[in-house]
């Protein structure tokens, strides 16, 4: 397979899935109480740091339109109803090292709040030493699942 890849930008995040949000309801991070469920539905991501890595590829969009992994009705917290998520497998490169990664995609249509513009790619990665908000790294994406529409930024 041919690995679609585009340059971003980490920008700040709503750091819910981290459990970093100032009065959060979820102090342990939605991605912490999130993994059992995903597991049990056959998807492993305990490899991956227990929160998301937030990459804008503006002027970019995204669309994930045949995810490797869909799990529907996800009733992970009793404090809203069930959701859809969606995964897909990428790389994540950032000072020449490649780290393996999944894209995370709580669908809009089920969530509750602290939605994410579709310039925004939700990545679930291992901790990535040094990396920071404002940092350029380049994303590897499958584009069996994901498509990328939009003028492809370079630099």
């Amino acid at each position: 397979m041919t690995w679609q890849r585009i340059w971003g930008t980490v920008q700040p995040g709503h750091q819910v899935a981290s459990g970093k949000a100032p009065n959060t309801q979820y102090a342990a991070g939605t991605i912490a109480l999130q993994l059992p469920f995903f597991r049990a539905l056959g998807l492993d991501l305990t490899p991956f740091f227990q929160g998301t890595l937030n990459v804008t590829i503006r002027p970019c969009t995204y669309v994930m339109h045949c995810p490797a992994y869909t799990f529907r009705q996800v009733q992970w917290t009793t404090q809203h109803p069930p959701e859809d998520f969606s995964f897909s497998s990428c790389y994540v490169i950032f000072q020449e090292l490649r780290y393996r990664g999944m894209v995370y995609y709580p669908h809009p249509e089920t969530k509750k709040t602290h939605f994410q513009d579709r310039s925004t790619l939700e990545i679930l990665a291992p901790l990535i030493a040094g990396i920071t908000y404002g940092e350029r790294l380049e994303l590897a994406l499958n584009p069996a699942e994901i498509a990328i529409n939009g003028v492809f930024p370079r630099s």
